[in-house]
């Protein structure tokens, strides 16, 4: 491009040929050191600024897979009764008596306590005055971004107290807890217990035997007819994509969900996933929990919800702290026996 009588650092005869960027070495680009020194001038007005903040990419599911109950106060320990109920003789030909008999037998009653930890989750929000008056020029409020990443922060807390629960404070989670039965996957046609190797029908058989052996270590209580099935993204997908067949229009999970022992006994069973199954079994390998779903036999509490409990100007690193807590429980297994997993899937 041909341009005369542009001045630079040396002098230019009319006619040379030279880029537009060289002619006008000393124009500041848009960089962060330009901009944070002060120089950003005519080509900053040039840019366009995108309004949305991207926050980091994540995902938590913990409020799908534990009934969790609000309330209780700033308190250590939770505690739940449990009782057992006994007669001489059983409860079958020892209780029918005869005409006259002045001997029934006596209900007994044993009781036990069990106990579940809590934990105190707090973190302090700290924003430096100067950038409080920064963000009356940016239009910006860096409090509210702030607090979604606080937010983020007790989901993300929450969600791995749910599901593995807090080895530094040795409470288990739905995945790991040692009090629980743990069976083996069965072994397909093609020699191998993972999901995406088996075909639907020997899928579903090892959903049925789970559903089935958990529910019989409940005595078959209809209460306590599990309800509940989490297993790996992998294995959940391979499942919701898939169809039965190449002329089938319906997909292997919708086959499950239509026919597993606790749709056909008149509860709904709920299959979702999460990342925390993946080598949550044995040796490594993909575990699946089932469970009841009912916060009589598993829950979580935040015993304190998540609040802004102070604030206050701090001179000494010239800002306003402000602290979040909240007060969180343990999961609490009541009844370990509704509760079973299936590794190798």
């Amino acid at each position: 491009m041909k341009i005369a009588g542009v001045v630079s650092k040396g002098a230019i005869s009319s006619g040379d040929s030279f880029k537009i960027t060289d002619s006008i070495p000393n124009v500041a680009r848009m960089t962060d050191s330009n901009i944070a020194s002060g120089n950003a001038n005519l080509i900053s007005e040039l840019e366009k600024r995108e309004i949305l903040i991207r926050e980091p990419l994540t995902s938590f599911t913990y409020h799908r897979d534990i009934p969790i109950k609000a309330g209780g106060g700033w308190v250590d320990v939770i505690s739940a009764i449990s009782s057992d109920f006994a007669v001489s003789g059983g409860s079958g030909e020892s209780v029918a008596v005869s005409s006259g008999s002045n001997s029934p037998k006596v209900i007994q009653a044993n009781f036990d306590k069990d106990t579940f930890k809590a934990h105190v989750f707090q973190m302090t929000m700290r924003i430096l005055y100067i950038d409080m008056q920064r963000s009356k020029v940016t239009g910006r409020s860096l409090e509210a971004l702030l607090k979604e990443g606080i937010r983020l922060t007790y989901d993300k807390h929450l969600d791995q107290n749910v599901y593995i629960g807090m080895p530094e404070l040795g409470t288990p989670g739905i995945l790991n807890n040692p009090d629980i039965a743990t069976a083996g996957a069965s072994v397909g046609s093609k020699g191998t217990t993972d999901f995406l190797s088996k075909t639907p029908d020997e899928i579903l058989s090892d959903i049925n035997n789970i559903i089935s052996d958990t529910w019989a270590q409940a005595e078959y209580d209809l209460s306590a007819l599990p309800n509940h099935i989490i297993m790996p993204y992998a294995q959940y997908n391979y499942l919701a994509t898939t169809r039965l067949s190449e002329l089938a229009d319906k997909t292997i999970l919708k086959f499950i969900l239509e026919n597993n022992i606790s749709s056909q006994n008149g509860s709904e069973l709920v299959i979702g996933a999460t990342s925390y199954c993946k080598g949550a079994g044995v040796g490594g390998s993909d575990r699946m929990a089932c469970y009841v779903h009912k916060d009589r036999f598993i829950a979580m509490e935040e015993l304190v919800p998540l609040y802004r409990s102070m604030t206050q100007a701090n001179i000494n690193t010239h800002s306003y702290d402000s602290i979040y807590t909240a007060n969180i429980s343990q999961v609490e297994f009541f009844y370990n026996q509704t509760v079973r997993y299936l590794d190798g899937i």
